[in-house]
């Protein structure tokens, strides 16, 4: 019998999967877009769109995909441990690179969000803080989108084991 028989199994697996893939989505897009859109502005301008980029992101809808992600995750991999099989492993990865991604954006990226909003309004020194933000922030952001990506990943495997367990 397929674990799909079972709504809360195959309902957690999805959710799982949908809001991981939302903000791996998101971190891709910062990574591809976002920053490098903001790169191209002066230090002040750059730093002021990240505020309100930040302040922005910082909303309900996107903390139920982010935290999710990590509950959904886990949850999956909770039910699924009775069953068995190779979707157990998958989840077991998937759920490693969801709490790597969500541990770098607690321990970097939000210290570093929470720099450039107490700037605000004078950025009395913007290139510094610029050159103290942007690179750390760039390079972590890339780091936590291959481990989102990643979970992504493992769940669609583990997404398509479960489909087809017996």
């Amino acid at each position: 019998m397929s674990t799909f028989s079972n709504p809360l199994v195959v309902g957690t697996l999805i959710g799982a999967t949908l809001t991981t893939g939302l903000t791996a989505g998101l971190l891709y897009a910062f990574a591809h877009c976002v920053m490098p859109g903001l790169g191209t502005l002066s230090d002040e301008d750059s730093l002021r769109g990240f505020q309100r980029i930040d302040a922005a992101i910082a909303n309900p809808w996107m903390g139920l995909a982010f935290l999710g992600s990590p509950v959904l995750t886990l949850a999956a991999l909770v039910l699924h441990l009775p069953g068995g099989g190779g979707a157990v492993t998958w989840l077991a990865v998937a759920l490693v690179l969801v709490v790597a991604t969500v541990a770098v954006t607690v321990a970097v990226h939000l210290p570093l969000n929470a720099r450039v909003q107490a700037a605000a309004p004078d950025f009395s020194d913007a290139a510094t803080l610029r050159e103290r933000f942007e690179a750390r922030w760039v390079t972590w952001n890339i780091v936590r989108t291959v481990t989102s990506v990643g979970s992504l990943g493992a769940l669609s495997v583990a997404l398509l084991l479960s489909r087809h367990a017996t």
